[in-house]
């Protein structure tokens, strides 16, 4: 099964703002990005299966994708909580910091941690693999093609953040016989 794990393109988002479960449109550049991505990935197939995450910005690039797209909540971005639609330079600096220095175990105030989503995307993982499909698209967000490749490559969840994750990317993976082969990373 060929899978391929695609970031959505730029949002409307002011630059520097906390958006992780927001629902954040697209801008106004996603007609002039889409022909781009779609060169990245191949024709559908007749049995290729389509997941998104429910938030906007991924539903609409998938929506444009295919006709049949299963929405999936454990696709959902990092939920950043009392932070989300907050710019990171006016959380309090001290919450921030240790967020950042410990954020596999530490969530903000009433969000998740990064455990918990490598954990709910990992619950997702699980049942990808289970589908005999020949070829799998999933439009998602930057912690959650992060943390999959981590459960992919069995590495800790705090080294999930040295996978350089461009807006509008694609991730080829191939699962054959219960085995999980990168073929590429950031197309």
């Amino acid at each position: 099964m060929d899978i391929y794990l695609i970031r959505h393109t730029k949002t409307a988002a002011i630059a520097g703002l906390c958006y992780g479960q927001s629902d954040m449109p697209l801008a106004d550049s996603f007609t002039d990005e889409l022909p781009l991505l779609q060169q990245k990935l191949p024709d559908l197939v007749e049995d290729s299966l389509v997941f998104s995450s429910p938030l906007t910005r991924c539903l609409r690039l998938s929506e444009t994708l295919s006709d049949t797209v299963i929405t999936d909540e454990r696709l959902l971005e990092l939920n950043f909580g009392a932070w989300e639609n907050q710019r990171f330079d006016e959380i309090e600096p001290k919450l921030l910091r240790h967020w950042t220095d410990h954020f596999v175990g530490t969530a903000p105030p009433d969000g998740e941690s990064f455990d918990d989503l490598y954990q709910r995307t990992g619950s997702f993982w699980q049942d990808l693999v289970q589908h005999n499909a020949g070829q799998v698209l999933v439009v998602t967000h930057a912690g959650v093609i992060r943390a999959l490749l981590a459960r992919v490559l069995s590495l800790p969840p705090a080294n999930a953040f040295q996978f350089r994750i461009n807006l509008g990317s694609v991730h080829k993976l191939q699962h054959i016989a219960g085995y999980t082969y990168i073929e590429y990373l950031n197309k």
